[in-house]
């Protein structure tokens, strides 16, 4: 065998040897690793952090109200007999219209004493769908406004108003909301109406029933179209639906007798008033109040 043969034969042993070296060499595997996702058996999985509503320590106490899907700042204080902005003020409302579903609202003064909170605000449309806000629909008044014509709703049956004692409060000189030649069209009913419709004609006068301050005008109530809603006292409201032109604004004190509007057909069918008397926040039959005619 000449060198060249033995040279070749020495390079084929050498790397047979190291092909069989690298057999011999334990195999390195990567560490496991662990999902720390996984739920062991036995253990609660952790959840998420849920920061409490506004007021929900109060849920349920006398002079609260828990805002449900639908509700309006609006229509919580009509319900109340509150002015909307005195409630706004109670809760510290950065932005009074927007409100929560489930937040609990000081509906009653802080100074006055405890009363039953709230019902569920009747509505005078169908309820809005559910969910995690409501808006507070609360625009500002206006003098002279107006809606498209639509079609009013009834309203939900409410709860009749619990009896309460008389006080001064009670004692106020009430006059009818138009002139004497006004029919009634639609008297007080629990399950539908929860004032009376008067009928007229288009721009007939609107007067305040008694002495009072402007909480509310403007068109910011569905079914109510262009609404006027006087405060009398701590006890009495009165509202004023479906005109055709406001003629007062918020916060502006009036005298019974006083024109406030006239008389229209917005959010409604036909020219009419829509006239209500809320006993805290409760609607009473107006007919019960009102001197005969």
């Amino acid at each position: 065998m000449d060198s060249r043969a033995c040279a070749v034969k020495w390079v084929v042993l050498a790397a047979a040897c190291a092909v069989l070296a690298g057999c011999a060499a334990p195999r390195r595997t990567p560490a496991p690793v662990e999902d720390r996702t996984t739920v062991r058996p036995g253990t609660i999985p952790a959840q998420p952090a849920v920061a409490a509503l506004p007021g929900a320590e109060n849920a349920g106490k006398p002079g609260y109200y828990t805002v449900r899907p639908g509700d309006t700042l609006l229509r919580i204080a009509l319900e109340s007999g509150q002015n909307w902005r005195d409630v706004a003020r109670w809760n510290n409302l950065d932005n009074p219209n927007v409100i929560e579903v489930g937040q609990v609202l000081r509906v009653a003064p802080p100074s006055a004493p405890a009363v039953a909170a709230a019902p569920a605000p009747g509505s005078a449309v169908p309820a809005a769908p559910a969910a995690s806000t409501a808006s507070a629909a609360v625009p500002p008044a206006s003098a002279a406004s107006s809606v498209a014509r639509g079609t009013a709703t009834t309203a939900p049956a409410s709860p009749a108003p619990a009896p309460a004692a008389s006080g001064p409060d009670d004692e106020i000189a009430w006059a009818w909301p138009t002139n004497g030649a006004a029919t009634v069209l639609a008297g007080f009913d629990e399950q539908k109406n929860k004032g009376v419709d008067i009928g007229g004609r288009a721009g007939d006068p609107v007067l305040a029933a008694a002495d009072g301050r402007v909480v509310y005008a403007g068109a910011g109530l569905r079914g109510y179209g262009n609404l006027i809603i006087l405060k009398h006292n701590n006890t009495y409201l009165t509202a004023y639906a479906h005109n055709q032109s406001l003629l007062v604004k918020e916060d502006q004190t009036v005298r019974k007798g006083q024109k406030i509007a006239e008389m229209g057909s917005t959010d409604t069918d036909r020219v009419k008033l829509h006239f209500e008397i809320r006993r805290q926040g409760k609607p009473v039959d107006p007919t019960r109040y009102l001197p005969p005619r």
